[in-house]
């Protein structure tokens, strides 16, 4: 998912690089909920208190004039750590445009938005491109994965990318095939990605963002290229991350039977917040989707002889 930067945003950044981002990494203990400890290899350490996600006034204009797409309006929103939110919306609500913005692989036209206690809106591309690398992950509906690598370099690429920070090449496979374990693959890190069906290609996909310990994984559709059966195992992953790792995860939706897995589902309209539920069964978080795209009855057309 990345992204051509225009020229107002290269000429945003050449003003702003001097504004070095404050370093925030956390590792997990493996308890249920609970954020590792701080100064992982690498990042300074940041307040414990941190949230994982931050958007202040965050908003997206594509164009100028009167042809503009204001894909944002102004979000404002705080996610802590060890949470997982689920974002909705009918098409065209901003759904991509969120998440590329919250991950940095957009820039805001104004606002700004926090990982992990660092502002990351003024960075240049190379500071970006570390931030992402290092301390954040991310799950594709498409996998992602390379198929010349096997599955254990495809899941250790993140932490080769982002340096040793103090590991050897015998923590890095150590921590690679626990988290094979963990997805269910153990044993399977010499195959190649092709030698997989689809479920634990996107488990591969898992453990590769979970690798370097990240602030936040961003999920983009993770179960739209999957059966029901398999769909269901891979949130199940998922939410596990967050109750056993304490990871963070965001992930953007179009199923209610996805959505219904997370701690609170967000619903997006017209480039803000419309509604938000907590955690709700699948029929609760279908009905308030079918609300909010539903024609308002003042826009209904109204008929001849009809009740006034």
């Amino acid at each position: 998912m990345g992204l051509r930067r225009s020229k107002r945003q290269a000429e945003q950044q050449t003003q702003q690089a001097g504004q070095p981002g404050q370093a925030g990494q956390q590792g997990y203990l493996g308890q249920p909920g609970q954020p590792g400890q701080p100064g992982q290899p690498g990042h300074p350490e940041a307040p414990a208190a941190a949230p994982a996600v931050e958007l202040r006034s965050v908003r997206r204009q594509y164009g100028r004039g009167p042809t503009a797409v204001h894909a944002l309006r102004g979000i404002d929103l705080t996610l802590p750590r060890g949470s997982f939110t689920a974002v909705m919306g009918p098409s065209g609500s901003g759904k991509s445009t969120f998440l590329q913005c919250a991950a940095g692989l957009d820039l805001p036209t104004q606002g700004s938005v926090r990982l992990g206690g660092t502002e990351i809106t003024g960075m240049n591309e190379n500071q970006l491109t570390e931030l992402r690398r290092s301390r954040l992950g991310f799950v594709f509906q498409a996998f992602n994965l390379l198929p010349s690598l096997t599955v254990e370099q495809n899941v250790l690429l993140p932490m080769r990318l982002a340096g040793t920070r103090g590991r050897t090449a015998a923590q890095a496979q150590a921590r690679a095939a626990d988290l094979l374990a963990r997805v269910g693959l153990e044993g399977k890190g010499g195959r190649r990605p092709a030698e997989l069906s689809g479920g634990q290609q996107q488990r591969v996909a898992i453990a590769r963002a979970l690798v370097t310990r990240p602030d936040v994984v961003f999920a983009d559709e993770p179960t739209g290229a999957l059966d029901t059966t398999t769909a269901t195992e891979v949130l199940g992953l998922l939410r596990n991350a967050v109750d056993a790792l304490g990871a963070t995860v965001v992930m953007v939706t179009h199923d209610p039977a996805a959505a219904a897995h997370a701690d609170q589902v967000l619903f997006l309209a017209d480039g803000l917040i419309a509604d938000r539920l907590p955690r709700s069964p699948v029929a609760a978080i279908a009905a308030r989707m079918t609300a909010l795209t539903a024609p308002s009855k003042a826009s209904a057309p109204r008929y001849a002889g009809a009740a006034a």
